[in-house]
């Protein structure tokens, strides 16, 4: 299992992961937004002096095949080798994308993540998940990869706007459904509509525990860790309908995947409804509703015949029986799927 630091000093403890991985080259990969935003929070470690930076377009419409090429280039041209290390700094696109480039380039190389935004420190950047949207499919092409470190330094919380703060939420939402009722409840209160971010760090922190404790109990998900796809097998079929029409953020797609799911959680296995309801009125009052008819049903359920967990002829979820009860490999028909997204819409 790899190292997660939950820093307060940026600055000693990037310089001293730096200096515990033998290098002979060192890269940072940034895209437009961190470069700008991010970047001059480290810019003065005197061990980025010699970094040979990369720099690649924001944003998930960016994660694709022609930018690792571009990020295999660099590495190539910058004189690259197999004992060189890439310190990926951004959202999840980065560290998802650049962990990918870093686990195939001279067939792996050593690197570092600092995740910048909510949703990278408590979901991308933990777990040795890497890849690349492919074919008009998310996370469609990638390996099981750790990074050396993984470096979370909630001041970088500062830069974000509001929607992004929500997307990392959605997967704290998530943790928190997964773990226990008091996990939830405190999620349930916490008051995003005046950050308090020392207190927000501490729950990076608890979130970050669920993730690991899963993680290092199953790291090539094969058990347990379907566990983190709840609200998943929905939220990506969503996320990749939004992407030829108007695009949305991972964590609001997870959050909005979620009311699909619990209400299978529901009719299927159980939950109780009230947690169900506490769950579904917090999405709705900070994410608001995603405008789906009953036109895209059928356009819903093939993007969900494509996720990863499936096998040949089945479409499979991760259910609850409560909270903290977790049901790996459930199932559910086409009519029972159209069922959900029908409460998405009405409620």
């Amino acid at each position: 299992m790899h190292n997660v630091i939950i820093s307060t000093n940026i600055h000693d403890t990037l310089t001293q992961a730096i200096a515990a991985v033998e290098h002979d080259k060192l890269f940072l990969l940034c895209d437009e937004t961190t470069r700008q935003l991010c970047f001059p929070l480290v810019q003065d470690i005197p061990t980025l002096a010699a970094a040979i930076p990369i720099t690649i377009g924001a944003t998930d419409t960016h994660k694709t095949l022609d930018t690792l090429s571009d990020v295999w280039t660099a590495l190539s041209q910058g004189g690259g080798t197999r004992h060189s290390l890439l310190i990926n700094l951004g959202g999840g696109m980065v560290t998802d994308l650049g962990g990918f480039a870093a686990s195939t380039f001279k067939r792996g190389i050593a690197y570092i993540n600092i995740p910048t935004t909510l949703l990278s420190m408590v979901d991308a950047s933990v777990g040795g998940k890497t890849g690349i949207n492919f074919n008009g499919l998310k996370n469609e092409v990638g390996v099981f990869s750790q990074p050396r470190t993984v470096l979370i330094d909630t001041h970088f919380l500062r830069t974000l706007d509001r929607p992004n703060i929500l997307s990392g939420y959605a997967e704290m939402l998530k943790h928190g459904l997964i773990s226990t009722p008091e996990h939830f409840a405190a999620l349930l209160n916490f008051d995003l509509d005046s950050i308090d971010y020392p207190l927000l760090g501490r729950m990076v922190g608890d979130s970050v525990a669920v993730k690991e404790r899963i993680v290092t109990e199953d790291p090539l998900e094969h058990g347990i860790r379907k566990a983190l796809n709840l609200g998943h097998t929905a939220g990506h079929a969503l996320e990749s309908w939004a992407l030829s029409r108007q695009p949305i953020l991972h964590g609001y797609a997870v959050a909005w995947g979620l009311i699909c799911e619990l209400y299978l959680c529901c009719t299927k296995t159980n939950f109780p409804t009230e947690p169900m309801r506490q769950a579904v009125r917090f999405i709705r009052e900070h994410y608001g509703i995603l405008p789906i008819t009953c036109d895209d049903y059928p356009e819903l359920h093939q993007l969900m015949t494509h996720d990863k967990k499936n096998t040949a002829d089945t479409i499979n979820f991760t259910l609850l029986g409560g909270i903290g009860d977790i049901r790996i490999n459930q199932t559910a028909t086409r009519e029972e799927i159209y069922e959900s997204l029908d409460f998405l819409r009405e409620g």
